[in-house]
Formats: C-alpha cells, sequence, structure tokens
C-alpha cells in the first residue's frame, strides 16, 4: 500500500488526531489485582515442578537453562507487579508567560524534505516558543528551511557527542528555561505544549515525556514489527513507571526544565544518551512524569537492515548505562528506581538467554546431551497457565495503549524481529564487556532497498542447521535407531523438536523481513503529511 492512499483512508487520517490513554478505575485495578496474583500462583507452581531433582539433566547445561530461563520470568513479574501502580497524570493547563525552546538536529545526510514538515509543524505549535536547529551539516540549504520556518539556524560543526554534544552547546548560548528535545523525523501537533507544560508548575518536576508514535508503520513488516515492540512500552509500562516515580526521557518528545539538566552537567552524552540523561536527573532527586498521550508522530526503520543497526546501537548504549551509570549513581536513586533502572538496562540480556533457548535442541539432537529430563506433556501442562496468564494480562493492559485503535493486538510481527535480532543483542553485551566503541549514527529516515542486509546471516544458518537438524533425526531413528530406544526417547525428541521448530518459524520470519528490502519501493512518508490541515 503506498504512503499516498494509506494518509487517504479514515485510518490514516485518524493517526493526526489527539490520542491518549484513558484513565485508571478502581474496578481495573481490581481485575488487574486479581490476575497478576493469579499469574504468580501459576509461576510458583510451574517453579515447584521445574526445580524437583528428578528433572535434572546434565548438571551444568540444567543450571545454563535455569539462569536463562527464570531470568525472564522474573522479568515477566516485575512487569506485572509494576502495572499495580499504573497511573495517569490528571491534564494541567500550560501556564501563560513560560520561556520554551524546542531543540532539533540535523546531520549530514537527513533528507532537507523531512525538515520543511518537521520545522512547519514547529512553527504551528500554539504555545509561543522558539524553535532552534542545530545543524552541523555545513550545507545552506538547511539554514534557508529553517530561516523559512521562523526557526533559528545555529551552525554547531565538529562539536564532540554528536546529538546530545550540539544540545549541550546550544543550552549554552540559549536563554529558555524549558526545552523540548524533538527528534527530526519527528512532526509535533499544535497542542504539544498544552499536555507537557502544567506540570512544571511542580517545581521539583525535572522532565515531562510524552508518548512516541509513528506515522510510518505500514510501510513494511519491519516497519509494523518495529511500531509493536514500542506499544506497551509508551501506553502501560511507562505509566506504571511513573506511578513508581520512575518513568524514563526518550530521545524524542520530552520536554526538560534546563535547570534540571544544567544541574547535572548538561544532556548525557553517549548511544543511550536519553537514559543516562534521566538516569542522573533521577539521581539529582528531580521528578519526572509520563503523560500519555500522542500530541507528535515520528518514524520507525523500515528495512531489517536498519533496524539492526538501530538495536545494535541502543543494546550497546543501555549496557553502558547499566555497567557504567547504575552502579555510580545507585545510592541516590530510590528502591523502584534502581529495579526500573536494572530491569531497562538489562532488557538487551535477550540476546545471551536466546542463544541459549536456541542451541540447546540442536545440542540434543547431535550429542544426546540432555539439560532437564522434563516430560514434554508435563512441562505443557505446568507452563501452559504461566503462558495464558502472560497473553492475559498482557492484552488486558492495552485497555491503557496510547491509541487502542492502531496499537492493539498480539503484536507477533514485533516478537519475530525481538528474536531475529537475538544475534545483534549478544554482539552489543559482548561489545559492551569489551568497552568496545561504536560510532553514534542516526537511524535511515527511508528505507535501504536493493541489497540484502549482512545481519540475516545467523537467521539462514539457524534455518540450515535446523533443516540438517531434521533430516539427520528423522534418519537416524528410522534406519538406525533400535526398536527399545525409539518409544523411549520418543516424547522428549519431539519435544526439543517442537521447541526448535518454533525458533525455526521465527528465524525465517526475520529473513522475510530481511529480504522484504530488496522490492521495496523507497519512499518519504512525510510527503503526504499536511500540516495546514
Amino acid at each position: 500500500m503506498s504512503s499516498a492512499s494509506y494518509n487517504s483512508n479514515n485510518k490514516g487520517n485518524r493517526l493526526w488526531e489527539f490520542k491518549e490513554a484513558r484513565k485508571i478505575t478502581p474496578t481495573d485495578r481490581f481485575v488487574l489485582l486479581i490476575l497478576v496474583i493469579t499469574g504468580i500462583i501459576s509461576i510458583l507452581r510451574f517453579a515447584d515442578w521445574w526445580f524437583r531433582k528428578d528433572n535434572i539433566g546434565a548438571v551444568w547445561l540444567y543450571i545454563l537453562l535455569s539462569l536463562a530461563f527464570w531470568y525472564s520470568i522474573s522479568r515477566l513479574v516485575l512487569i506485572w507487579i509494576s502495572y499495580l501502580r499504573i497511573r495517569k497524570p490528571p491534564h494541567i493547563d500550560a501556564p501563560a508567560g513560560l520561556s520554551v525552546a524546542i531543540f532539533t538536529t540535523s546531520s549530514p545526510g537527513e533528507p532537507l524534505a523531512m525538515f520543511e514538515k518537521t520545522l512547519a509543524a514547529c512553527a504551528n505549535i500554539r504555545y509561543p516558543h522558539t524553535t532552534y536547529l542545530l545543524d552541523d551539516t555545513q550545507d545552506p540549504a538547511f539554514k534557508a528551511v529553517a530561516e523559512k520556518h521562523g526557526a533559528v539556524w545555529l551552525e554547531l560543526v565538529g562539536i564532540p557527542g554528536a546529538k546530545a554534544g550540539k544540545i549541550n552547546r546550544a543550552l549554552e548560548i540559549t536563554h529558555e528555561e524549558f526545552i523540548l528535545v524533538l527528534d527530526p523525523d519527528h512532526i509535533p501537533f499544535p497542542n504539544f505544549f498544552d499536555h507537557t507544560l502544567g506540570y512544571f508548575n511542580d517545581e521539583r518536576v525535572g522532565f515531562v515525556q510524552v508518548s512516541q508514535a509513528y506515522y510510518n508503520q505500514y510501510r513494511s513488516f519491519t516497519a509494523c514489527g518495529a511500531a509493536e515492540q514500542t506499544y506497551q512500552f509508551y501506553g502501560p509500562t511507562q505509566m506504571s513507571l511513573f506511578g513508581y516515580g520512575c518513568s524514563v526521557a526518550i530521545g524524542a518528545n520530552c520536554t526538560f526544565r534546563k535547570s534540571a539538566l544544567t544541574s547535572i552537567g548538561g544532556h548525557g552524552i553517549g548511544l543511550a544518551e536519553d537514559l543516562i540523561t534521566a538516569i542522573r536527573i533521577h539521581a539529582g532527586g528531580w521528578k519526572s512524569i509520563y503523560n500519555p498521550v500522542v500530541v507528535s508522530r515520528g518514524l520507525v526503520p523500515e528495512d531489517f537492515g536498519s533496524f539492526c543497526k538501530q538495536q545494535l546501537k541502543w543494546a550497546r548504549g543501555v549496557f553502558e548505562v547499566t555497567f557504567m551509570e547504575l552502579p555510580r549513581l545507585f545510592r541516590k536513586l530510590t528502591g523502584w528506581q534502581r529495579i526500573s533502572y536494572f530491569t531497562i538496562g538489562t532488557y538487551y540480556l535477550v540476546g545471551v538467554t536466546q542463544f541459549i533457548f536456541t542451541v540447546i535442541p540442536f545440542l540434543y539432537f547431535f550429542t544426546g546431551i540432555l539439560p532437564a529430563r522434563m516430560e514434554f506433556a508435563d512441562f505443557i501442562i505446568y507452563g501452559s497457565p504461566v503462558l495464558l496468564c502472560g497473553i492475559v494480562i498482557y492484552l488486558y493492559m492495552q485497555r491503557w495503549l496510547c491509541d487502542p485503535e492502531t496499537e492493539k493486538g498480539l503484536h507477533w510481527r514485533g516478537m519475530i524481529l525481538k528474536f531475529a535480532c537475538w544475534p545483534v543483542y549478544l554482539t552489543g553485551f559482548l561489545l559492551a564487556m569489551v568497552n568496545a566503541q561504536i560510532p553514534y549514527i542516526p537511524t535511515a529516515k527511508k528505507a535501504v532497498t536493493g541489497y540484502i542486509t549482512p545481519f540475516i546471516r545467523p537467521m539462514v544458518v539457524h534455518i540450515i542447521v535446523f533443516i540438517i537438524a531434521v533430516i539427520g533425526v528423522f534418519t537416524y531413528r528410522r534406519f538406525y535407531m533400535p526398536e527399545s530406544g525409539l518409544a523411549i526417547s520418543a516424547e522428549r525428541t519431539w519435544g526439543m523438536m517442537a521447541f526448535a521448530f518454533l525458533a525455526f518459524i521465527m528465524a525465517t520470519g526475520g529473513v522475510y523481513a530481511a529480504l522484504e528490502a530488496r522490492k521495496m519501493k523507497v519512499e518519504e512518508p512525510w510527503e503526504n503529511v499536511e500540516i495546514k490541515s
């Protein structure tokens, strides 16, 4: 579907309407409490079965598998518990007379036409403000487009620290007290500041974050999956973090109090500069507000290669926060802030855990080594309630998505992309372990097409190994295995095959996402956005 046809229908047009998450009622909280208690009981029942002595196979593999599996379950429990404090702040009107700025940055290679839309939208924001374009392109056309839309052009060439470095330099030469950091691919609505500035009436508030939403998710499998990965976070998860006083800043759509930024030495510099800034502000004693409203829309990566590059950058950056910032600031954070930042900071360990889950079936197929002597039927009996509770809670929490009409669902594309990126996340972890640096490169704003990304290779290897394993297992069992062994090993073999087949399906989905870029039509999604209408 072309962007023109998408934006001409009702669903596309409704993307540009103001949206907000619904309020939380006492009935909602009671139902949620029952669901969480039921889920925790199912996990305790599952744990009681999992850790039975009779289930232990190869001890070292059983320990490794248990660490990976129960680490993942513990994250699930923490998310469920955090949901119990889900909260939406009451609306507070923006007071008149505040001194407000918008900072957006431009870098070499970014499309000028995109800035036409972004800067025009900034000029259209109703609350009085000054927009600054922090530019290091050395292209006079960017100065011209800034001046065309009433923005102040600041040439900031050679400033170390990429985006954050330019922001910090701009803080030194501007005077506004409240600064919206806006990514250049985001198009703000005219009422943006109506839903942020009022919260700064509390002088302890250091930043106000609003939802991040998109307008190009229809463009490809990757774009849709990338967007799906964020819906739950920008709805109930951030609302729950806010309930515990630890909602985090995101790289876009965050409005800061200048004195909060200057009190921590400026915007954090790093691959996860937004998370660095948030943890430092919280450690400084400032409060944060998360308002679950859609008052701008931006872009997600449209091709698998660009998505993987973005994820590698984020994974490496988030581990930097975990290894460097969190230990240094640990004592200055509240208890829930510590838990929150540790949970966020270890999210990309999914690369390690998924590697373990992927390898174990093949280890059994090729060597016969078994980490756990669990019957597949028992695993289903004890594990199914946990899975069911997880799905029910996940779907129930979608009541608080910021735009339920377009964001509800099982988000299966997002799950496939998450699986397909486990080698990327594992690489990010290993780079962090040896403190290897990677450059800060802005995410591609248009699809990179006509080639097959090298990030596809691990998935292709996975598929080939799976096919070899299937042929080998069937051949061995058909022609070489004694009759007595067939019956004894049948359930475990086919149980392992089921797990391997599920991973094979996910890997195939990743390959499809990567191959899609070969024939994608390159479009500029912002072309069909009408700012005036």
